[in-house]
């Protein structure tokens, strides 16, 4: 059973910075990128960075130069460094795994995961 477990949100003043932290847990053959959405109040979830294994990284272009994404293969592990944070950066924040093998039955298999979510509240 793979799971993702995000840490690192919280309350930060505008121009302040967070660093997110997402780890996927459990026999895992391979990962093929990792990534972060946000969804705000009312609005529609939207993708914010993503980075593959071999380290091709992608940004939303609101977030481009402030925000870092990140990834240590040996551990799972994925990162956001959100520098000068706005208060429209306020959202929940999920971890997401594409294409994550596992072996089930003998088998490789493949299956996307998401994390629970963790809140970025950036305000005054």
């Amino acid at each position: 059973q793979v799971q993702l477990v995000e840490s690192g949100g919280g309350l930060v003043q505008p121009g302040g910075s967070l660093r997110l932290s997402c780890v996927a847990s459990g026999t895992i053959f391979s990962i093929f990128a990792m990534g972060w959405y946000r969804q705000a109040p009312g609005k529609q979830r939207e993708l914010v960075a993503t980075i593959t294994t071999s380290g091709t990284s992608n940004y939303i272009d609101s977030v481009k130069g402030r925000f870092t994404i990140s990834g240590d293969n040996a551990k799972n592990t994925v990162y956001l460094q959100m520098n000068n944070l706005k208060p429209e950066d306020t959202a929940l924040y999920y971890c997401y795994a594409d294409r994550i093998q596992t072996f089930w039955a003998g088998k490789l298999v493949s299956s996307d995961y998401w994390g629970q979510g963790t809140r970025v509240t950036v305000s005054s």
